[in-house]
């Protein structure tokens, strides 16, 4: 389906225009209409599919319409990470550069006081749309300097991930502050218990959308080198050790491995850098800046950069441990073979994280290549199962790519139209 086959506005599809967006992806073709249409949706879609213009798109075509009071925070957005909290907003810039009068902030932990002030401010004025991450939008809340009470639009982006990091209180008593007349829209990658949970207490008879998880990218060329812990410092120097590589993300499990490991690695030469939440936002903006344009070749990270984090080009991925969810895995190896690209994933297993493989090669169908130690890291150890063999997994405007990173019902457009303009006349009452 086509961005021109959906109830969107000019300006917006002017935006989709001029960045060479005019396909929907699967989720955006399912999800915008009943979102135009004003029900609660809850999407269950792995990053990058384009889940984030899924929201966007029709939220930014109804606050354009002018039915919406220009003195209120009309849309929440919630983020579990500053990094990609300022990349919504960025992508908020992006398709929406043709309307006039729509604002945004974005605000998340991590920096001075002054960036605290300046989102104070910003708040105080009314922002159309607030990007946040649930503890910094608590402080402003505790503070009295946002109203939520006139909200028409409540997002949670990632929500298994906000779980993940302890958010689920805090949303809680976010949403206690909304008021009565507002669309929820939840997204998330994985739909784990407690996300139903999350889901039944938030959203009223919601539309849902399950868009099945992708399987890895068939250029990435996917290996597993079994060994003993011990041995895994080794055979990470050994691989990174490779002149031709200047593209590189290694994930490790926990913050303090990542430290020790970008330290040892720095002692040993490597151009490496270190991105772990304890780093003041500003450390993190920078280092992720010289990540993108090449002044560091290795990028030693923590899950946060396993998602929502653009860039195309990466050319090796290292799991220094194997993710317990095999879902994270995916998500892990999917920042490399993007944009038709070829692509490396190498993952480290040691007796303890065999059963995780295991987990992993039933949801990608596949058995990961498990092939010798590179040479002078030893022997791989014999653990029991760990045996090759078999898996048993269970007016078009057509430009030229899909909105996958910023990427209707079958109905007549005059039916669409009607259902539409009806709405916004009862949104516009309940505003007044």
């Amino acid at each position: 389906m086509y961005f021109d086959e959906l109830d969107l506005s000019d300006d917006i599809l002017d935006a989709l225009d001029s960045m060479n967006f005019s396909q929907c992806t699967p989720i955006q073709e399912k999800a915008i209409p009943p979102i135009l249409e004003g029900h609660d949706v809850m999407g269950i879609a792995q990053t990058g599919t384009g889940k984030t213009a899924a929201y966007l798109l029709p939220v930014l075509d109804e606050l354009s319409s002018g039915y919406y009071p220009h003195d209120a925070v009309n849309c929440i957005i919630m983020s579990p990470t500053r990094e990609l909290a300022q990349q919504i907003d960025q992508q908020v810039q992006g398709f929406g550069y043709y309307i006039d009068g729509v604002s945004s902030v974005a605000v998340y932990g991590g920096n001075d006081g002054a960036r605290f002030d300046q989102e104070r401010k910003g708040l105080e004025m009314g922002a159309d749309i607030i990007i946040a991450t649930p503890g910094r939008l608590i402080s402003h809340l505790n503070g009295g300097h946002i109203d939520l009470t006139r909200v028409s639009f409540f997002i949670l982006d990632e929500a298994d991930r906000m779980l993940d990091m302890g958010f689920y209180d805090d949303i809680i008593k976010i949403a206690k502050h909304l008021g009565n007349n507002h669309q929820t829209i939840l997204f998330s990658a994985t739909m784990p218990n407690e996300i139903q949970k999350l889901a039944h207490t938030l959203l009223h008879d919601p539309v849902e959308i399950k868009i099945a998880v992708s399987k890895p990218a068939e250029k990435i060329k996917q290996t597993a080198f079994v060994c003993y812990d011990g041995m895994k410092d080794k055979i990470a120097f050994k691989i990174l050790d490779d002149k031709s590589l200047d593209r590189v993300i290694l994930f490790a499990s926990s913050k303090q491995k990542v430290k020790e490991l970008a330290r040892s690695m720095k002692m040993k030469g490597l151009n490496v850098g270190a991105m772990h939440s304890d780093l003041e936002q500003k450390e993190r903006d920078k280092i992720m800046y010289e990540f993108k344009n090449r002044r560091i070749s290795i990028l030693i990270a923590t899950d946060i950069v396993s998602r929502g984090i653009d860039i195309d080009d990466i050319q090796l991925v290292v799991n220094y441990d194997v993710p317990r969810d095999p879902e994270d895995y995916v998500h892990r190896i999917g920042r490399t073979a993007r944009a038709n690209r070829d692509g490396q994933a190498i993952t480290l297993v040691n007796e303890k994280d065999w059963r995780y493989l295991l987990k992993i090669e039933h949801l990608i169908e596949k058995e990961i290549e498990k092939p010798e130690l590179p040479e002078g890291c030893g022997e791989k150890p014999a653990i029991q199962g760990a045996h090759h063999g078999k898996h048993r997994g269970g007016k078009h405007r057509h430009g030229k790519k899909n909105a996958d990173a910023p990427n209707k019902n079958n109905t007549s457009k005059k039916d669409a139209q009607k259902s539409n303009n009806a709405k916004k006349k009862h949104k516009s009452t309940n505003n007044a």
